[in-house]
């Protein structure tokens, strides 16, 4: 697990004793006890205990309400104004740039002993210009799955390549060896930037350069070269190009027409549910010899900026992330926990997902934070879905979808 377990020196800040200074926190004699907390879909189960607890140790009453992570930060958009959004909510740390910007977030005063017990990774997504706006609670990361029916451990092949050739064997009529979302960049760049492409290059200070967009350099277009070659032999099929391709694929894994496909610790419990003989395990590695990459993606709770009791939204903040609490999340939904010392506990450790999470982890790399990223996702992707189709070639293909992201930066962010 040495690959999550990473350690954070930073310069702490001392924990606030009052709400001074904050309009938003109502005077202790009006104070509403009640806190609202916007949780994962399904995963109140991971945090019912510690929030029981909490309410009586604290005299308050919190609320839990179940949202998709990835559109909170819209709903609170709408809701934090008009006085019925949380005091926490979920979301991923590729959101927290933006969030920041738009002042939807509060920055929260989390001391060093408390900051050391995340990992890197996962502490650095909730960091902006070296402020902390929350703490993380799970770390994800696309690996690798594959059907023990069709294909044994000792039989797995260890690059890509050999992927290709195994899949080239198998592959016919409605049957298929390794399938990948690769007309998508959250799944394409694992393989692009083991070539050396990048989305945003990093300055002398560690700080993502928007600037500076790697997604059509020499690197880049190889691995587009690398990821065209299944789609235009036939190896994947046209079902998985576009919005439902990650229904076709998950269905064709499910149904046993699929040897290995890329996909991330979401899908265990479907996968489970399904009755599918399946094994994990960390993605493969390039002809090159540096392994795939993938997006670490932390999920984190966040201080709400419209929250009228900021300052006891933090204390629980603090609470249901702390190393007690975030084990009794792994166990109750089995998302991979961000503290350090939970990687080598026994319950953590046995967990095959958790191993193939963490083996992974070491040549993952945090999806960017900064606004910025958003004006990727869309152009990347037209690009890649046309390069699966044989529309175009990955070079006038990535150029393009470069040249459109640089001007939707410019447009939207100016230079930065």
């Amino acid at each position: 697990m040495s690959g999550v377990a990473l350690s954070l020196s930073l310069v702490a800040c001392g924990p606030q004793e009052s709400s001074e200074g904050t309009s938003a926190s109502p005077s202790p004699e009006n104070e509403t006890r009640e806190l609202i907390v916007w949780e994962d879909i399904e995963k109140s189960v991971g945090i019912k205990d510690a929030v029981a607890k909490f309410e009586e140790e604290n005299n308050v009453t919190v609320k839990i309400v179940e949202k998709p992570y990835a559109q909170q930060i819209e709903d609170l958009r709408l809701d934090g104004p008009g006085g019925t959004g949380p005091d926490l909510l979920t979301m991923a740390g590729d959101q927290i740039g933006t969030a920041v910007v738009e002042g939807l977030v509060k920055e929260v005063a989390i001391g060093e002993d408390i900051q050391s017990i995340y990992t890197d990774a996962a502490m650095q997504s909730q960091m902006v210009d070296g402020k902390i706006y929350g703490l993380p609670k799970a770390v994800e990361s696309t690996i690798l799955y594959y059907n023990k029916d069709l294909i044994s451990e000792e039989e797995l092949p260890a690059t890509l390549d050999e992927w290709y050739d195994y899949s080239k064997k198998v592959t016919k009529g409605e049957q298929y060896g390794f399938l990948a979302l690769f007309d998508q960049i959250y799944y394409a760049q694992s393989v692009m930037s083991g070539y050396g492409g990048y989305i945003f290059n990093k300055d002398a200070n560690g700080s993502y350069d928007p600037s500076d967009i790697g997604l059509n350099n020499e690197g880049a277009v190889e691995g587009a070269n690398q990821i065209q070659k299944f789609y235009s032999e036939g190896l994947f099929p046209a079902g998985i190009i576009g919005e439902q391709g990650i229904s076709v694929l998950e269905s064709l894994f499910t149904e046993g027409k699929a040897a290995a496909i890329i996909s991330g610790p979401w899908n265990i419990e479907p996968f489970t549910k399904a009755g599918v003989n399946f094994g994990v395990t960390k993605l493969p590695a390039l002809e090159n010899g540096e392994n795939m990459s993938s997006f670490i993606g932390v999920k984190s709770y966040n201080v709400s900026s419209y929250s009228k009791n900021a300052e006891l939204a933090e204390k629980l903040l603090v609470f249901l992330a702390n190393e007690e609490n975030s084990k009794a999340r792994f166990e109750a939904t089995q998302e991979v926990p961000a503290v350090e010392a939970l990687a080598n506990d026994p319950i953590v450790a046995e967990s095959e997902v958790a191993q193939a999470v963490a083996e992974q982890s070491v040549f993952a790399e945090l999806t960017p934070n900064i606004p910025a990223m958003n004006e990727v996702w869309t152009p990347a992707d037209a690009a890649l879905q046309t390069i699966a189709t044989g529309k175009a070639e990955p070079k006038d293909a990535l150029k393009q979808a470069v040249d459109t992201i640089a001007g939707q930066i410019e447009a939207t962010h100016g230079s930065k």
